[in-house]
Order: C-alpha cells, then structure tokens, then sequence
C-alpha cells in the first residue's frame, strides 16, 4: 500500500481495498498466536499506521491493533490529532479503542465483523456517537465481514483444540 488510492475508486471498493490489508496485518498476528485483528489508519488513500495485536508478545494490555496503527499515524503526522482520516479494522473497537479514537478525533470508522461481548462502536455499547463526547465518528460496518469473522472463529477453535489436547495429556 505504498501508492496512493485512485481517486475515481468507489468508497465501497475503497473500503474493501483497505480492509484487506487491514486482513494481512490479521495474518501476521495470527502467525504470532495473536488474536488474529488488524488495523490501519488511511488519509487521502496513503496508509500513516498499521498494526496487528501484540498483547501476547509484549504482555502490554494496550497493544491492540487499533493502539498502534493511531500510534504510528500521529507518530508519522507529528500530530496527536488524526483529522480526515479513517480507521479499518478486523473487529469492533473495545473501549478503550473506541476512546482512542474519540480523542485522536478520527472522523472514520469501517469495521469488519462486530464484537458481542466487548464492541463499543454499535454492539455492548456506542461510544462513536454518544453525545456527551466533543467528537463523534462515523461508522460503517461489515466490510468484509464474512473473511473476518471465518479468520477469528477459526483463529479460536484451533485454541480451544489446543487447550483441550494439552488438557488431556496432562
């Protein structure tokens, strides 16, 4: 993703485009025995930040996918504040990404599946358009939904194999 996106692009093809990629970083967190959620912050068709899960490898608690694609991206803008652009990630923002993003003030959000027991972007709760916050984020969701969702059931099913063999050696 190194090149810039045709501007003539559909927002549909655009978003799939860059929830793919958002996919690979999935891949690689998979290949760490992360849970597999990947995500990227994108202006004007220029990837500023990527990132995949790392909570397992750094044992940080804050090193979700969506942490460190905001990271990279302020990093890359030398600015905290992520005006004009759009955040797409694999699965729902918990809250503390959610908060992230609210006080990084991106205006975008495309996400892939939902999260039933931690989203905060539509699912347990809806931080992105709470009013009580000086910043809202647009939402749109099920981009790619069905890749995503194959890759975190599959993801987890391999895990609950592996605990239940390592179990019955034991």
């Amino acid at each position: 993703m190194a090149g810039k996106v045709d501007s003539e692009s559909s927002q549909d093809d655009v978003d799939r485009l860059f929830m793919r990629a958002a996919l690979a970083e999935a891949d690689c967190a998979e290949a760490l025995r992360e849970v597999p959620i990947g995500a990227l912050v994108v202006r004007d068709g220029l990837v500023l930040g990527r990132g995949h899960n790392l909570r397992e490898t750094t044992q940080d608690p804050t090193a979700h996918a969506e942490i460190i694609a905001i990271r990279q991206a302020a990093e890359k803008l030398n600015s905290w504040r992520l005006l004009d652009c759009t955040l797409y990630v694999t699965l729902e923002p918990c809250v503390m990404c959610m908060g992230a993003i609210i006080l990084a003030r991106i205006p975008y959000l495309v996400y892939a599946c939902r999260d039933p027991r931690a989203g905060a972007a539509g699912s347990i709760y809806n931080l992105a358009q709470d009013e009580r916050f000086n910043h809202r984020v647009f939402v749109r969701e099920g981009v790619l939904q069905h890749q995503c969702s194959t890759q975190l059931s599959a993801f987890f099913q391999r895990l609950r194999a592996e605990k239940k063999d390592a179990r019955q050696r034991n």
